[in-house]
């Protein structure tokens, strides 16, 4: 017997001998139940940090992900910007016609000459946008910026006119030399 107090009890009489092994048996139950329970803390701990570092993992495929989204959007907006500036039509002093066309929603104007405007209307030229600014392009790189970004181009074709059939101006027609 190593404690000296369980030996004094049992010298004088208070305890017997089972009595003493059987609190070095609940001992020895209460130190693995304590050491159990630090292995299940300990297990506890490895799964939450487990979980953190998925968790962070994740987030950081997430914004590599965006990141990599984003450079390609750039490297596509880049490439529109080259198509535009190698390819625009030039205008000058002589494109006095205002042309008038909808782009997202809003009206938005170039300034033509009548033979860019013909062009434009049968769809043989389209209008780009670069830098908030509007360009003219011939039909082949626009449709190249088209497959890129349709947001950056406008084209007109004669298919693009639909028949409503509740339009109550449907018999009216628009002269294309309308200017507004």
């Amino acid at each position: 017997m190593n404690n000296p107090f369980q030996e004094q009890l049992l010298k004088a009489g208070i305890v017997n001998k089972q009595q003493v092994q059987k609190a070095k048996q609940d001992k020895n139950k209460k130190k693995k139940q304590q050491r159990n329970k630090k292995e299940v803390a300990i297990d506890e701990n490895k799964i939450k940090m487990q979980k953190a570092a998925d968790k962070k993992a994740e987030y950081d495929r997430e914004l590599n992900r965006k990141k990599e989204e984003s450079a390609r959007k750039k490297a596509i907006s880049s490439e529109i910007n080259q198509l535009i500036t190698n390819n625009c039509i030039k205008r000058d002093d002589s494109c006095e016609i205002v042309y008038n066309f909808e782009h997202n929603n809003k009206v938005k104007r170039i300034y033509v000459n009548e033979e860019m405007k013909q062009q434009v209307i049968k769809g043989k030229l389209g209008i780009a946008r670069i830098e908030g600014r509007y360009e003219l392009v011939p039909l082949a790189v626009a449709e190249k910026i088209q497959q890129r970004n349709e947001k950056r181009i406008v084209l007109f074709t004669d298919d693009k006119q639909k028949d409503d059939a509740n339009d109550p101006y449907a018999d009216y027609q628009i002269p294309d030399d309308l200017t507004w």
